[in-house]
């Protein structure tokens, strides 16, 4: 079917224009629909990077629906297995911005199409899957769906597939306390764990970085390697036996952050899945986070081949 997978929430974005504008207050301005979800991001990435990419995942038969899919497929994702629902309607996300940087969300998700796919019955359309990617929002939007994207893990780690992992916690998803358990046997059967700082700490109950960084190798001996994402300081990368590389940003002028982390997944996966070192890896994810958080809205970056390998060269030394 796909070399990269990903099972998760699909959803339209709707962006308040001004920062320090709080949801609850009338304002003037929203921007939006934007094709959303952190699934979709990842795969979108994937796909734009040239990799064949395939999501599992539910909209409704609406203009919100349409507005998803019309972006995926124009640029190469495989939506086949996307449930398109005459019974519900398509998740929805509202966003606000914060001049410190903060945002905040209510979400329009559960009970909508974006968790309603169920695990495939064909397996034979995944012998060809290297990756699947798993978002932690997508098992806490709903717990039976979350496990549903549990059953698809079991399934395509028996074909062969890699499990990459990004704990993406949402508190404002986090509402069952069961979806914190299904987050955590992800965790411990992934082998690939992207998680940022406070979400390593959280996951691992671990206060102090570097006792969290050794209990994920601990926890699971499967586990390949830790990508520690950490904002503006970049990233570093630990196997078993400990720190890899660091790589750091890419500079560009940001006008919004979402989907910036999404997108670093997808082209770190596409880079190991291309034979790359993870330094290379790491620096595709840079370069790919950067091109997103230059543009206004969660998929809007330029982020292609040619513009990724152009940032990584601009900023060799």
């Amino acid at each position: 079917m796909a070399e990269i997978v990903i099972m998760g929430e699909l959803l339209v974005e709707i962006m308040r224009a001004e920062e320090d504008v709080q949801l609850y207050e009338t304002g003037k301005y929203f921007r939006g629909p934007f094709p959303s979800g952190a699934p979709g991001i990842f795969i979108s990435t994937a796909a734009r990077l040239g990799h064949s990419a395939a999501i599992i995942s539910g909209v409704g038969n609406d203009d919100f629906g349409k507005n998803i899919l019309d972006r995926l497929k124009e640029v190469g994702v495989d939506c086949s297995r996307v449930l398109i629902s005459d019974e519900a309607s398509t998740g929805a996300a509202f966003v606000t911005y914060f001049k410190n940087g903060d945002r905040k969300f209510i979400f329009h998700i559960n009970h909508t199409p974006a968790v309603a796919a169920k695990t495939p019955e064909k397996t034979d359309d995944f012998n060809d899957t290297k990756y699947f990617h798993v978002m932690g929002c997508s098992l806490m939007a709903s717990v039976d769906f979350g496990k549903e994207v549990v059953k698809t893990m079991h399934m395509l780690k028996e074909k062969g597939a890699k499990v990459s992992f990004d704990p993406n916690v949402r508190l404002e998803m986090l509402k069952d306390p069961e979806a914190m358990e299904v987050v955590k046997q992800v965790y411990r059967e992934s082998n690939i764990f992207m998680p940022g700082v406070s979400e390593l700490k959280m996951i691992t109950g671990e206060d102090e970085l570097e006792k969290a960084i050794k209990k994920v190798f601990d926890d699971n001996k499967n586990m390949e390697l830790l990508v520690l994402k950490n904002g503006s300081k970049g990233s570093e990368i630990y196997g078993p036996d400990g720190l890899l590389e660091k790589v750091g940003v890419y500079p560009v002028t940001q006008v919004d952050a979402t989907g910036a982390g999404d997108s670093y997944d997808a082209a770190f996966i596409c880079g190991l899945a291309e034979g790359k070192n993870v330094k290379e890896a790491a620096q595709m994810g840079a370069a790919a986070g950067a091109l997103n958080a230059a543009a206004f809205g969660p998929m809007e970056g330029n982020i292609s081949r040619v513009t990724v390998k152009e940032m990584i060269k601009l900023h060799e030394k």
